[in-house]
């Protein structure tokens, strides 16, 4: 496991470097710690958890945990010191799975850890539900206009053109929003006054 700790706080920083190895502690366990946070350290490290100390999240921070959320997810755990109701929203916002606002506790760390571990995954099934919900979205107006415009050019029923776009793709091998977004660039190019 690869922990990047990024704490001003260096006697607090080594406290949870300490909690850590104790709780997950082997000959893989690397820990990096720093005083700051910067992009590129989750880029050259990349680790597969981050641990953030600090007063209170500034934009920059969260801006650049949101680029490396979207990027590459991880789990982040933020300890403030003080926050607001605002800040908390854009920390999870940014990714951040565990918010403790003036609760270090070096003897927690690893219940929070796990907890945090464990949020991430959940979040991380949900956001590839919602992708594959999107893509199933899209993929069935694709079709739906496909047939379409088989039913105006072949003066075909919705189920007619349906099992037309369905048995193509099944002659051609090939998915069916395929063959059905290969209809509506050829539809397009047939359109009248349409560039070529």
């Amino acid at each position: 496991m690869k922990v990047l700790v990024i704490d001003p706080d260096e006697t607090r920083a080594t406290l949870v470097a300490d909690g850590i190895r104790a709780e997950y502690g082997g000959p893989d366990t690397l820990i990096r710690l720093s005083g700051r946070f910067e992009l590129r350290m989750l880029r050259d490290f990349d680790p597969d958890m981050v641990i953030i100390a600090c007063e209170s999240p500034d934009r920059d921070m969260l801006e650049a945990l949101q680029l490396a959320n979207d990027a590459a997810p991880r789990p982040v755990v933020m300890f403030v010191d003080r926050s607001d109701a605002n800040a908390t929203a854009k920390a999870l916002e940014a990714g951040v799975v565990g918010y403790i606002v003036d609760g270090f506790n070096p003897a927690r760390i690893a219940s929070i850890l796990s907890v945090a571990a464990s949020r991430f995954e959940v979040m991380q099934g949900m956001r590839r539900d919602l992708d594959k919900a999107r893509a199933d979205l899209a993929a069935r107006k694709t079709i739906d206009r496909a047939k379409g415009v088989l039913m105006n050019s072949r003066h075909l029923s919705e189920d007619e053109a349906y099992k037309l776009l369905r048995k193509h793709a099944m002659d051609t091998g090939r998915p069916m929003q395929a063959v059905a977004a290969d209809i509506l660039a050829v539809s397009d190019l047939l359109k009248p006054g349409s560039a070529l």
